[in-house]
């Protein structure tokens, strides 16, 4: 199963807990002093929010699957398509350790495709999220 994931930076983490839950009609799975995780099946989403002093708004996009085989299948797909990759291994971020690629949408909005291996007690400290990847999405001519 792939699970759609996004993660919004806010400035007011309990307003906006408040508000998601009222949305999602159930209150986060996860809940920090800095962060919180909905981790929905209808709709099936992984949705997290982050109050880390970083400006508020879109934060970056993804798809957490369940295996390293999935995981492994979006990596290839990326590669595939001639996008640019970055991967990480036991990345320590948002209260647990993952396996990751990277990658940037036209736009400029980073996308990770990520498995779940463990949760930890910390945010922890991830590598920065890219803004940009060399010779990412140019227009073919």
């Amino acid at each position: 199963m792939k699970r759609f994931h996004i993660h919004i930076a806010v400035d007011h983490l309990e307003k906006n807990i408040r508000f998601y839950s009222a949305l999602f009609g159930t209150g986060p799975s996860v809940s920090q002093q800095d962060y919180a995780k909905w981790m929905l099946d209808d709709p099936c989403i992984n949705f997290a929010l982050s109050a880390r002093g970083v400006k508020p708004g879109l934060d970056h996009m993804g798809i957490q699957v369940d295996s390293d085989e999935a995981l492994a299948e979006v990596n290839q797909r990326l590669i595939q398509a001639g996008l640019p990759v970055a991967g990480q291994q036991n990345a320590q971020c948002c209260y647990a350790s993952s396996n990751k690629y990277w990658t940037v949408d036209p736009q400029g909005i980073a996308w990770e495709a990520f498995r779940t291996l463990t949760t930890i007690p910390v945010f922890g400290q991830d590598t920065a999220i890219p803004t940009k990847i060399e010779n990412c999405c140019a227009a073919s001519s």
